[in-house]
């Protein structure tokens, strides 16, 4: 744990949720890949989209409106939109894809694996401060276990623009009636969590489980607060 400035007692928490309080890279890859294949099985003529192709067409989606660039969910089901209107999918028949779809999504997106530090900290941290997550993901906290410790679970979109936008951190100071000042974000993103919660006010907390410090990272605009390299690293704060 390295100090970069003098906190403030902090009074509340927000956590990002992916690749802080578990990783979500090998749940991503998981979940592109067996998509794939069940969009394949289920609509044959998608078998000749390469990778390129669908990395284009999530370009196209993410350039089309700014719902897209702020909800995760929409963008892919406009992905899946111009997917399936290429191979003739289209109207009632489309819906009806896109929703199947959908369901696919959820339940391989929420295939997340948590570790027994993350249930041992938050529960620690949750019996004396109020949680709250704020997330720019699309994961299902019921569904993963984690809801149980969080008053109230931010989403970009239906909560707001996608950090580092200062929306979702202003509407947690709302939710928790505590002072931007006191409240540490927890998050393992220089820009989306560290300027995002810098810019709301907040302390910030930086998660960096590599062996690469602050100094080697040039995504850095505004420094953390406090950089930590595991979770249960957050109970010196309470």
């Amino acid at each position: 744990m390295r100090f970069f400035r003098s906190l403030d007692p902090v009074h509340a928490m927000t956590f990002d949720l992916d690749d802080t309080l578990y990783d979500n890279h090998p749940v991503i890859r998981r979940l592109e890949r067996d998509l794939r294949s069940w969009l394949i099985d289920a609509f044959p003529s998608l078998g000749q989209f390469t990778d390129d192709h669908w990395r284009g067409l999530k370009r196209q989606a993410l350039q089309s409106n700014e719902r897209c660039r702020n909800d995760v969910t929409i963008a892919r089901e406009t992905q899946l939109s111009y997917a399936f209107a290429s191979i003739g999918i289209i109207g009632e028949s489309q819906t009806q894809a896109i929703q199947d779809t959908m369901h696919q999504v959820t339940l391989l997106r929420n295939r997340v694996q948590i570790p027994e530090e993350t249930h041992s900290t938050l529960k620690a941290i949750t019996a004396k401060l109020p949680l709250v997550a704020i997330t720019n993901g699309n994961v299902d906290l019921e569904r993963i276990g984690l809801q149980g410790y969080f008053s109230h679970t931010l989403k970009a979109g239906p909560d707001g623009d996608a950090k580092p936008s200062a929306d979702m951190f202003l509407r947690a100071t709302e939710l928790l009636n505590i002072p931007a000042s006191s409240i540490l974000h927890v998050g393992d993103h220089l820009v989306s969590d560290v300027l995002g919660a810098k810019a709301a006010g907040f302390q910030a907390a930086w998660f960096n489980d590599t062996a690469k410090g602050i100094e080697s990272q040039t995504k850095t605009k505004v420094m953390p607060d406090v950089e930590i390299n595991r979770i249960e690293q957050l109970l010196h704060f309470i």
